[in-house]
């Protein structure tokens, strides 16, 4: 197994998924396993949302140098573009959980075949297998 594979789910607090020989594909201990790693990355990232809030908040300052609060602007705007981004995560993130409960979760939308434990523990919100990835990669490029 590839180090990032190990990362993904290693940085949200969790050991990667020991998959037993002849394990079934996305059973109730499958689900549990990543309907608990998805809960703490949306937990992590509301901790963000709220981190920046507070952030915002308390250095929100008038400053009477035009430039001073021109980086002031930046930075905020850096950190709600971030915000933004993660914001579109947690719906992401809810949408995943919402295929676990429909037992939907972990099968390629587009093929229907497994996506992967490994693959769903490096990206947790993966909705295509490899395949289908890089196919739709394919074609946006050629879209320019």
């Amino acid at each position: 197994m590839a180090e990032t594979e190990k990362k993904g789910a290693r940085s949200l607090g969790f050991e990667p998924y020991a998959i037993a020989q002849d394990e079934e594909y996305m059973n109730a201990d499958q689900e549990e396993h990543f309907r608990g790693l998805l809960l703490e990355w949306k937990r992590q990232l509301m901790e963000e949302v709220d981190r920046t809030v507070h952030h915002m908040q308390d250095e929100a300052t008038n400053f009477p140098d035009p430039n001073d609060r021109a980086t002031q602007e930046s930075e905020f705007s850096l950190e709600l573009r971030t915000r933004d981004r993660e914001r579109k995560l947690i719906r992401k993130i809810d949408e995943a959980l919402e295929r676990i409960d429909d037992h939907d979760y972990g099968y390629c939308e587009a093929c229907g075949v497994e996506i992967g434990v490994r693959r769903l523990e490096a990206r947790p919100t993966a909705t295509l297998c490899i395949d289908c990835k890089t196919l739709d990669e394919i074609r946006e490029k050629q879209r320019g």
